[in-house]
């Protein structure tokens, strides 16, 4: 069940599920940035090619999918362990008005994707009502 946050600026890239619902090792990792111009999200995804991944925004929820597929070996190996994880898994995060969601960016390399998101100007909130 997908939980929404508030536009809470402290709670700005959440992992929107919560603690009961999450795995306890996230699918996949990720590093959250911060410069004066944007934010940076860059998520670990090795032996993932670009065209397996999915990344949209629904709703101020920016959600990263991917999907890696089991290879199947000729020679039938019988594994004793196997750490290495297959099949779909997704990170979603809020992202809030802060952000200038028609322009942001991803890139993909060697195993990791790099989404910058470009911060919003400010809304001023505040007006100034002359008095008659």
């Amino acid at each position: 069940m997908l939980v929404k946050l508030s536009k809470d600026p402290l709670k700005l890239f959440d992992d929107i599920w919560s603690g009961a619902q999450m795995p306890a090792a996230p699918a996949f990792k990720v590093d959250i940035s911060e410069d004066e111009n944007a934010f940076h999200i860059d998520a670990e995804l090795p032996g993932i090619t670009k065209e397996q991944i999915a990344l949209n925004i629904e709703e101020d929820v920016l959600t990263i999918k991917a999907e890696r597929k089991q290879e199947t070996e000729e020679n039938k190996k019988d594994y004793h362990r196997v750490e290495r994880m297959y099949g779909s898994f997704s990170r979603s995060f809020n992202l809030g008005e802060m952000i200038d969601q028609d322009n942001i960016q991803a890139d993909f390399d060697n195993g990791m994707l790099i989404v910058t998101l470009p911060k919003a100007a400010p809304v001023k909130k505040t007006k100034e009502i002359s008095i008659r």
